[in-house]
């Protein structure tokens, strides 16, 4: 491992001993036995004939990834449902309070609902032979869960509309008059990288910055793919949050977009993914597990999603910013778990949404 993947991985274990993980080398010991991908789980996976993976990733890339798996295993469906995290986190509440098991593999951008799936005994234990060698400190202790992906909510600016002079450096610049009606934001109740930026945000700047901010007529938008998009087009010149990894994807396209990491910080968004229970592809489950933790994945993730990945054996394309150059704020899912909806109602009254 290189020096940056180092330093890399360990910036973004920060987040993860809130979840009850550690943040450093632990003996493969402490997690359950890893399972390989062999010629027997694929075989009954086939047998299975599908696996339905509800995930909060922009659209394009869970198709992506579908497409990938549909290639890699012929003869197994994969039915990708893509929502906003919060929306995922309704919809499986309801799924199961009226014991209907539908989802196989669950991806969401609120590490604090696995807290609570682990809580209420809704996640298998199950660990991918990628997740035992290199996501020792990023995964859950009893196997249930290990982060597939991570992003940050940094604000961004369309070149065509603003000069870099002239451009915010921080979430306090956000608040200057000259941006008052121009700014694009998404919302904490659909998204769940909204949800854990705004607990950054409000922890580390104060409540008080955010009722500020929405005095500032801010285009509300649900999802964190949204934001990007718009300002992308133009609509809005300014995004105050969104997610880093459509911006990346966007402005590799040729979209001019200038992405900004706030001298205060930026916040900092891990992903888990889960084998549920009551899976009713439960061989299917594992496989694509398996399949979403291998480096020829989590390097898809980077190349055609723009995102972070904690693998080792994954590289960063020229040009994109280095972690170990950014300052973020500590993701801390265990203080947000029980204060959700606290969090949307401040967001509410700070907005007047």
């Amino acid at each position: 491992m290189s020096d940056r993947q180092s330093f890399e991985r360990g910036v973004l274990a920060l987040g993860f001993c809130a979840l009850g993980l550690v943040a450093g080398p632990r003996p493969a010991a402490a997690l359950p036995e890893a399972t390989a991908i062999t010629p027997a789980l694929v075989e009954a996976a086939r047998k299975e004939g599908k696996v339905v993976f509800y995930t909060a990733v922009d659209v394009e890339a869970a198709e992506k990834v579908g497409a990938s798996f549909r290639q890699k295993y012929p003869g197994i469906e994969i039915q990708v449902e893509r929502a906003g995290s919060e929306r995922l986190f309704q919809r499986i509440g309801q799924e199961y309070g009226s014991n209907i098991a539908n989802a196989d593999v669950v991806n969401t951008s609120d590490a604090a609902h696995y807290l609570l799936w682990k809580r209420q005994g809704w996640l298998a234990p199950y660990v991918p032979e990628d997740v035992a060698k290199h996501y020792g400190e990023n995964a859950d202790p009893d196997g249930l869960y290990a982060t597939w992906r991570a992003t940050l909510s940094p604000i961004a600016y369309n070149t065509k509309y603003v000069k870099p002079e002239d451009a915010p450096k921080s979430f306090a610049d956000l608040l200057e008059p000259k941006w008052r009606g121009l700014i694009v934001k998404a919302h904490p109740g659909y998204s769940g990288t909204i949800l854990t930026a705004t607990a950054q945000i409000a922890r580390e700047l104060g409540w008080d910055y955010l009722g500020k901010l929405g005095k500032q007529r801010v285009m509300q938008v649900q999802s964190s793919t949204e934001p990007p998009k718009k300002l992308a087009i133009g609509e809005r010149p300014i995004m105050a949050d969104g997610n880093e990894y459509n911006l990346f994807t966007l402005k590799e396209s040729g979209s001019p977009i200038e992405i900004v990491y706030p001298s205060e910080g930026t916040p900092f968004i891990a992903s888990p993914s889960a084998v549920m229970a009551k899976a009713p592809h439960p061989n299917a489950a594992r496989l694509l597990q398996s399949f979403l933790f291998t480096a020829e994945t989590q390097q898809l993730l980077i190349d055609a999603g723009g995102l972070r990945s904690l693998h080792p054996a994954t590289k960063e394309p020229a040009g994109r910013k280095p972690l170990r150059e950014i300052k973020l704020f500590k993701d801390d899912p265990a203080a947000v778990v029980d204060k959700v909806e606290e969090i949307k109602a401040n967001y509410a009254k700070a907005f007047g949404t």
